[in-house]
């Protein structure tokens, strides 16, 4: 039996019972609620280690779960929704989710996404403190002396190139949204900031990447933003 406890939020009993079925059999714990007011105090009293949240919730918007949640807790959280809209999965990022799946879903899809959550959790918890240096494959960033290598080479970065570097890497394997990565390295989100984000992270990528098309560290996310993807995935 996995130590990890799941909490599953979902107001649809096929869906739900499908979710706590393939966790069931997969040994992981877990406990269940219908409602965002469930899904609190559920959060509240059990301290689940994931969370799975449904946003069509029948008492108030899962947004809104995520953004109450956030103000005294940063337990992992899964959207899993029907809505499939750019905005939807933006709003529920930016609101503190850590990764989205749309409806309808393989089973094996959420149980690999469940486990890249809890790989991430375990590399939080297994150090009260985050590690002076970041290896991901070939990839080392060297927070402390402020500098990355790519196969033991020195690359050479622009201080804003590094700067989305170690944004990247200290979120390692979560959407980082366009808003959330301009306001982390300018200061503010305006369009321009996105324009010119998408300049540097092209220019990034083309130091880090033997074929940009066919990404190895960063993930494109249309429309929503990036993600540094871990090598093990």
């Amino acid at each position: 039996m996995s130590k990890y406890q799941i909490l599953v939020v979902e107001d649809d009993t096929s869906v739900r019972n499908l979710i706590t079925i393939t966790l069931k059999t997969h040994d992981y714990r877990f406990v269940s609620t219908a409602t965002g007011e469930g899904a609190i105090m559920e959060t509240a009293s059990h301290n689940p280690d994931v969370i799975l949240l449904d946003l069509g919730l029948p008492d108030m918007d899962g947004v809104e779960v995520i953004r109450r949640i956030r103000t005294w807790s940063n337990v992992p959280i899964i959207v899993i929704s029907a809505r499939s809209e750019d905005m939807d999965k933006i709003d529920a990022l930016d609101a503190g989710a850590d990764d989205y799946l749309t409806k309808p879903f393989s089973v094996e899809e959420l149980l690999a996404r469940l486990r890249v959550t809890l790989r991430r959790l375990a590399l939080m918890q297994g150090s009260t403190e985050q590690s002076a240096v970041f290896v991901n494959g070939d990839l080392t960033v060297d927070f402390a002396s402020g500098c990355a290598r790519l196969k033991g080479q020195e690359l050479h970065l622009t201080p804003i190139e590094y700067k989305l570097l170690c944004l990247l890497a200290r979120n390692a394997g979560k959407v980082l949204t366009h808003k959330f990565i301009t306001q982390s390295v300018w200061g503010s989100s305006w369009d321009n900031d996105v324009a010119s984000l998408r300049v540097f992270m092209a220019t990034l990528r083309k130091k880090l990447e033997a074929a940009p098309g066919s990404p190895q560290y960063i993930q494109t996310h249309i429309g929503v933003g990036y993600r540094m993807l871990r090598m093990e995935e």
